[in-house]
C-alpha cells in the first residue's frame, strides 16, 4: 500500500513538472523548444526585429502603446524566462512571485532603474539589463531647450502672440534672464550632466559647479566645473539643472532646503526623475518668488493631473517626459534593452547590466 502511495505522489509529481517544463519553453515553428519572454509594451522597430531574428525565444506582447494592466501583466509573466519592461511598470515582489522560478532576466528599455526592486532581484538572481549611454545626447539637448524655453519664458511669449497680448514694443516686457555670463550648477554630474555643460558652454557661460555624492575629476576636468556643496551651489547658480538618478538619498533632495537659499533670479530646471523634487515646496518657492522660473521634463506621479497648481503657474514650464524622444534614440533603447536580454537568456555578459 505504501508502495502504491509512492508512486502516485511520484507521477503527480512528474506531471506537475512536465507541465511546468512546457510552460516555461514553446515551439517554434521548426519544433525548437524556445525559452518564452514577455514585453510589456509596444516598443520600437529595432528592438523587436532583434528579437524575432534571434530565434532565441518566443515572444508574447503587450502590444499597445499604453502601460499594459497590472492584473494582465501577473497573469502573463507566469513561467517567462524573461521579461522586457519599461520604466512605467513596477518590478517587485509581487511580479517576480508571479513569474515564478523561471525568470532569469529583467530588461528595462531605460536609463532609471528606480522601478526595479534591485533586492528582490538580487535575492532571485535575477539579472537586470538597463540602456545608458545611448539616450545621453537626446536628453542632454532638451535639457538645454527646456533651459532656454524656460529662461527666455519662450511658451509664455508664444502665448501672448496668439492671444493679443502682443502690442507696442516695450523695454521690460516678456524679459528674460541670459546665459552669457552666468553661473550654473549641476545636480549629479554624470554622464547626462557632463554632456549638458557642454553644450552651455558656447553661450558663454563663466562658472560651472557641481554638487554630487563626491567629485568627479573624470568628468569635471574637461568643462572645466567645481565641486561644491549643495547649499553653495544653491546660493550661486543662476541656473540649476538636476541630473542626478533617483535614489532614497536624493528622492525630496530638491525642497525648500534647496529653494530657499537660491536667487530669486534663478531657474530651476530638472529632467532626471519627478521624485527628486518636493514639487509642493517647489510651488511655494515660485508663488513667492523664491526663485524666478522652473522648467520640468518629469513629475510625480506622470502624467501629472491636469488640475495640477504648477500647471496655473506661468513661471513653470512642464513637458511630458519626452527628453530622450527622439527617432534614432528610442530605436537605440530598444535595440540596446533587446540585446541585453538575450545575452541573458543565453548567459552570455550584457551590453549594460545593473551591478546587483
Amino acid at each position: 500500500m505504501g508502495t502504491l502511495c509512492h508512486l502516485r505522489r511520484l507521477k503527480t509529481r512528474l506531471v506537475s513538472d512536465f507541465h511546468s517544463w512546457c510552460t516555461l519553453q514553446a515551439p517554434n515553428a521548426g519544433g525548437k523548444l524556445l525559452p518564452r519572454i514577455y514585453v510589456t509594451r509596444r516598443i520600437p522597430p529595432d528592438g523587436m526585429k532583434i528579437l524575432r531574428q534571434s530565434g532565441l525565444c518566443n515572444i508574447e506582447q503587450w502590444d499597445s502603446d499604453e502601460p499594459v494592466p497590472r492584473s494582465e501583466l501577473l497573469e502573463k509573466v507566469a513561467g517567462i524566462r524573461g521579461l522586457y519592461c519599461l520604466l512605467t511598470e513596477k518590478i517587485d515582489a509581487e511580479v517576480l512571485d508571479a513569474a515564478g522560478p523561471s525568470l532569469q532576466v529583467v530588461s528595462t528599455m531605460s536609463v532609471g532603474y528606480d522601478h526595479m526592486s534591485l533586492e528582490e532581484l538580487k535575492k532571485r538572481g535575477i539579472r537586470l539589463g538597463y540602456t545608458p549611454d545611448v539616450l545621453t545626447e537626446a536628453v542632454a539637448e532638451l535639457t538645454v531647450a527646456l533651459l532656454l524655453a524656460t529662461s527666455r519664458r519662450l511658451l509664455e511669449a508664444v502665448d501672448e502672440a496668439k492671444n493679443g497680448g502682443w502690442g507696442t514694443w516695450k523695454p521690460l516686457w516678456m524679459c528674460g534672464y541670459g546665459l552669457t555670463g552666468s553661473t550654473v550648477g549641476i545636480l549629479g554630474l554624470g554622464r547626462i550632466g557632463a554632456a549638458v555643460m557642454a553644450r552651455l558652454k558656447p553661450f558663454g557661460v563663466k562658472r560651472f559647479l557641481y554638487a554630487d555624492t563626491g567629485p568627479r575629476p573624470d568628468m569635471a576636468t574637461k568643462i572645466p566645473a567645481e565641486f561644491v556643496p549643495l547649499d553653495e551651489l544653491a546660493r550661486h547658480s543662476d541656473f540649476i539643472v538636476v541630473c542626478c538618478a533617483l535614489t532614497p538619498e536624493t528622492k525630496g533632495i530638491c525642497g525648500n532646503s534647496l529653494f530657499s537659499r537660491m536667487k530669486d533670479t534663478a531657474i530651476f530646471i530638472n529632467t532626471s526623475r519627478g521624485g527628486v523634487v518636493n514639487q509642493e515646496d517647489l510651488y511655494q518657492a515660485l508663488v513667492n518668488g523664491q526663485i524666478a522660473a522652473a522648467g520640468l521634463d518629469v513629475t510625480e506621479p506622470e502624467p501629472l493631473p491636469t488640475d495640477h497648481p504648477l500647471f496655473k503657474l506661468k513661471t513653470c514650464v512642464i513637458l511630458p517626459h519626452i527628453a530622450s524622444a527622439t527617432v534614432a534614440t528610442r530605436n537605440a533603447m530598444a535595440a540596446l534593452a533587446a540585446s541585453n536580454l538575450l545575452a541573458g537568456l543565453q548567459g552570455k555578459a550584457m551590453g549594460k547590466e545593473v551591478p546587483l
